[in-house]
């Protein structure tokens, strides 16, 4: 279940680990800021992007989206 204060980390490579920080969480989307800055993300994140395994149902990492870090 996604709760405030959660960290998630970018499966992106490209982000290099990325990290936020889920601010609010709504009906469909949650609010979140830079983990590591505390400023907050200019869009909303979608929950269908929010992860709580590295891994695909057919287990291959992730490579889109945001895997948790800290429950």
């Amino acid at each position: 279940m996604i709760q405030p204060g959660q960290t998630y980390r970018s499966c992106k490579p490209s982000d290099k680990g990325f990290r936020i920080r889920i601010i609010t969480v709504g009906a469909t989307m949650a609010r979140a800021v830079n983990a590591a800055t505390g400023r907050p993300l200019l869009d909303q994140i979608m929950l269908h992007n929010l992860h709580d395994s590295p891994t695909t149902k057919n287990g291959q990492p992730r490579r889109t989206g945001y895997v948790l870090e800290t429950p």
